[in-house]
């Protein structure tokens, strides 16, 4: 097993640090999240769309256990999904929490139905069968700081993973 060391911390890049002089504005951080979680949800079969909500280095694991890191590895893994009887699976997002840790960091916490539209021999089959119809979604999102210095308020999905739960 490869032993992880952390690097040692760096002092912020002025360049990468968001504009101190604006006003917090929590009422509409929370709106600026509650959009973006539900722009991914409205968005989930559609690419083109959905990519450009993550971060490019984002990390995604995803129901089934699945690992992809980085905006090209999620959309192949989208392309592969979507050319697949998995395609015909959807979910629905349920907004639990929103924790700010920071201005520009939140943990957002939910509950993912599952809704498989499949052929029942795959819906039912031993290989095939969803772990689960429902699962606790945690994103970590962030405040898109170039975008912010240029006076936008756009939040992107840093990381997700949706753990299935027993029913």
């Amino acid at each position: 097993m490869q032993e992880h060391r952390p690097e040692p911390a760096r002092t912020p890049d002025p360049a990468r640090t968001p504009d101190t002089a604006r006003t917090p504005d929590p009422a509409r951080d929370l709106a600026a999240v509650r959009r973006l979680v539900a722009d991914a949800e409205r968005h989930q079969k559609d690419p083109a769309a959905l990519l450009p909500l993550y971060t490019p280095d984002v990390s995604v694991v995803n129901f089934g256990g699945r690992r992809v890191v980085g905006v090209p590895a999620l959309a192949r893994a989208m392309e592969e999904a979507l050319a697949s009887p998995l395609a015909q699976v959807s979910t629905r997002t349920e907004l639990q929490d929103v924790r700010f840790l920071g201005p520009d960091v939140a943990i957002v916490a939910a509950i993912k139905h599952v809704y498989d539209e499949r052929e029942p021999a795959l819906r039912d089959g031993p290989d095939t069968r969803l772990p689960s119809r429902t699962g606790r979604l945690t994103y970590v999102v962030v405040r898109d700081l170039d975008a912010a210095r240029a006076g936008e308020d756009v939040w992107r999905i840093a990381s997700a993973q949706t753990t299935p739960v027993r029913n």
